[in-house]
């Protein structure tokens, strides 16, 4: 493999390393999506609630334990109650999803999830073997690995914008505002650089194609 090339494939790894860590982070945070009820379903306390893949964590505030009496600037900062999803741990209790089809859309995100790790995992193991000698052609089927871990991270996402969508619009619970948080954001920069970095890498380590029609493949230099 040539030098350029070498350098590219260096690049495309580096950006997949990126990915794969935002979609680490994604998977084992609780951040997605902050949700608070309406303002006319506030008493004496306000409330706030954010959730990840496998568990939600909830804060209630005093509303005179708050300066300006306002429920908006309550934050998650601080003392908050957090329990996994009845669906994984049947000895905690979670109100929010309780009902069939937000326990579905998260059992599936979650699944997905892990999908995306396993290709990742199977990824790297490739990607590690190509280092040996005359190995690159590992490369072709690792970038695949990180491409399918890629679209793996964006159905999770979009499973999940769609429990969120269709939590808000029910009418079992008491949630109307929300909005998407880090773990989010790190989820949906995780799709964008496995992916095209997978795509990348495929290219890069791509033998060189035939210069003229009457040269085939097995006509070309040697990449080593």
């Amino acid at each position: 493999m040539s030098q350029t090339k070498k350098l590219k494939v260096r690049v495309a790894l580096f950006c997949i390393l990126v990915g794969i860590v935002l979609a680490m982070v994604a998977v084992v945070t609780d951040h997605w999506a902050v949700l608070s009820p309406h303002m006319e379903l506030h008493n004496a306390t306000c409330e706030a609630a954010h959730f990840g893949l496998w568990r939600i964590c909830t804060k209630r505030v005093p509303v005179e334990d708050i300066k300006d009496k306002n429920c908006d600037t309550i934050t998650l900062l601080g003392e908050k109650n957090c329990s996994y999803f009845r669906h994984f741990n049947p000895g905690e209790s979670s109100e929010i999803f309780e009902f069939t089809t937000q326990k579905e859309y998260s059992i599936s995100a979650a699944a997905i999830a892990i999908f995306s790790l396993g290709f990742v995992i199977v990824g790297s193991i490739c990607a590690l073997l190509s280092f040996g000698n005359k190995r690159d052609y590992l490369l072709r089927p690792a970038s695949m690995f990180y491409a399918f871990a890629g679209l793996c991270i964006f159905v999770s996402v979009e499973v999940m914008r769609q429990s969120v969508k269709r939590m808000i619009d029910s009418e079992d619970t008491v949630w109307i505002e929300y909005y998407y948080s880090w773990s989010f954001a790190c989820a949906c920069a995780a799709f964008v650089l496995l992916f095209l970095g997978g795509l990348a890498l495929l290219l890069f380590s791509l033998p060189r194609m035939p210069q003229n029609p009457w040269e085939s493949c097995m006509d070309a230099e040697p990449e080593h």
